[in-house]
């Protein structure tokens, strides 16, 4: 039987504002998305039966229809139905280094390894675009892990228009182990706390491009994308931005005191990645991040605070064999 194995890479926003609602329950939205080289490696194997079998190393990850990759062979099913019946089930295995619960697209880049891989198991010959379409079905973070690299995003996420890679920042990624927010708990605390500072959908201007230097009135990421235009790596530091702060630190003092030893130990920039409860640094050197983790372990000497060194990565998903 044929196997494939994938690199899965996480990624951080470097950007993200709350636009409005949308009629579909979403919230419109205006991020800048970065893939980063800390990855799951994802083994997907023909096994001739009409099953969808997961496995995982990580006890926390499930593997029923829960896990995104489980979905997304599902999904693959019912739109290829002839290949499902040719081919048959796959089964799964996930090798976790992303940290799970983090809001760093972990099993949103799980899911579209599974979906490269089905392409190639049933030999499908999706186009890029293609399989964009098939991830955006099973959730807004997909069509993103699938591309990678740097690019903006908007509508409820999976609108992309890419950028020129960024490679000049190293990461220092940090969570509480114990530690989860939800990300339906965060989008909706905003809504109720936020929604008189924003209009419906249908009254936002959502054309971006890369040459969107000054922005709408409500959408403030065109300082963003001119940093990362001219490679600015101090300036892109600086405009680190996300709305969800305003309602996850108020309520999470852990991920507060997090954000603020890393500002107070020299980091470049500084945020919450997602709805957390990750918090992210940027360092110019792998030497620079090795001592920006080690003043912050020095400063909260907690055995349940994990970190991870990375980089910025220019691609998404990658087959390794």
């Amino acid at each position: 039987m044929r196997s494939y194995s994938l690199i899965a890479p996480a990624k951080i926003n470097l950007y993200l504002e709350i636009l409005g609602d949308r009629a579909d329950g979403y919230h419109e939205l205006a991020m800048i998305l970065q893939s980063v080289e800390l990855a799951d490696q994802v083994n997907i194997r023909a096994i001739g039966t009409q099953t969808i079998q997961v496995h995982c190393d990580h006890p926390q990850v499930p593997l029923d229809k829960t896990n995104l990759a489980y979905r997304a062979v599902e999904l693959m099913s019912q739109e290829f139905p002839d290949c499902w019946a040719q081919f048959g089930g796959v089964e799964i295995s996930i090798q976790k280094n992303i940290p799970v619960a983090a809001g760093l697209a972990g099993g949103s880049t799980n899911a579209a390894a599974v979906l490269v891989g089905l392409d190639m198991l049933w030999q499908l010959g999706l186009t890029q675009p293609e399989l964009q379409e098939l991830a955006a079905k099973l959730g807004s973070d997909v069509p993103f892990c699938l591309a990678g690299g740097t690019a903006i995003a908007t509508g409820r996420g999976e609108e992309l228009d890419p950028l020129p890679s960024l490679d000049s920042f190293y990461v220092v990624l940090a969570k509480h182990q114990n530690l989860a927010v939800s990300t339906a708990w965060a989008y909706q605390s905003y809504r109720s706390q936020f929604s008189n500072t924003y209009g419906r959908s249908e009254g936002v201007d959502k054309s971006i491009t890369t040459e969107m230097i000054n922005p709408p009135t409500r959408v403030h990421s065109g300082s963003m994308v001119q940093a990362i235009l001219n490679k600015n790596v101090a300036k892109i530091g600086q405009l680190l931005y996300n709305d969800l702060e305003q309602v996850v630190l108020p309520n999470y003092p852990q991920v507060l005191q997090l954000r603020q030893a890393f500002e107070n130990c020299g980091a470049l920039g500084t945020m919450m990645s997602g709805s957390g409860p990750t918090v992210f640094a940027l360092c110019q050197s792998q030497e620079q991040a090795q001592a920006l983790l080690q003043h912050v372990q020095s400063e909260i000497p907690d055995p349940n605070l994990g970190f991870w060194v990375t980089k910025f990565a220019s691609h998404g998903i990658q087959i390794v064999s």
